[in-house]
């Protein structure tokens, strides 16, 4: 069995995820995690963040839930509504930091995260890659010409696929994997320790 976390970098529900998956990780360290990238704002949906409402409203509610923090540099960089989240890059930047370390890549997920949502910094920019990667202990240079190359965008592909052919329709999504059984174990805000009863059951 393995574990499959579906998440899109530029969702706020998937930040305050970002405790709970940790402590699911910690608490089960022989369990394999995959994880993949969803197209939350691909396409249509790749419009200045205005055109979402009042995502200040959806911030507090995932931090009162969550505990998730939302630093000033972000509500900075958010505050005259034109920025752009571009799923697709951010996309792209999982891919390459996964790359440089598959054994990481719940960690390195929640500190894409942890870049735009606390430190402001756009997942666009191949310098919050290197930023990211060298703060990980990675090397950035190879992960910021990975993140440019067309070998990350063809991996973001393939993380939208493999979200939809798990039947994903929203982030974050919990999975657990046993050959072609395929059983929900988180879905939006859920805590450790009701992961950790789903996964009992599956074991018994």
């Amino acid at each position: 069995m393995k574990l499959v976390y579906a998440f899109d970098a530029y969702c706020g529900w998937s930040h305050g995820f970002s405790g709970t998956l940790g402590a699911v990780v910690a608490r089960h360290p022989g369990l394999p995690v995959e994880v993949v990238s969803g197209g939350l704002f691909t396409g249509a949906r790749r419009v200045p963040i205005r055109a979402f409402g009042y995502v200040q409203g959806a911030n507090a509610e995932i931090a009162r839930l969550t505990g998730a923090e939302f630093g000033e540099p972000y509500e900075r960089l958010i505050a005259d509504g034109s920025f752009v989240m571009d799923s697709e890059a951010a996309a792209r930047g999982l891919a390459a930091l996964r790359r440089a370390a598959p054994d990481r890549a719940a960690d390195l997920a929640v500190a894409l995260q942890r870049a735009f949502y606390v430190d402001g910094l756009s997942l666009s920019d191949p310098a919050t890659l290197r930023k990211v990667a060298e703060d990980a202990g990675l090397d950035s240079g190879s992960v910021a010409a990975a993140f440019e190359g067309a070998g990350a965008r063809a991996e973001a592909e393939a993380d939208f696929r493999r979200t939809a052919s798990l039947g994903v329709t929203g982030f974050p999504t919990l999975l657990a994997v046993q050959g072609d059984r395929v059983t929900p174990l988180a879905h939006g805000h859920s805590t450790a320790d009701d992961i950790d009863r789903r996964l009992a059951s599956l074991t018994v």
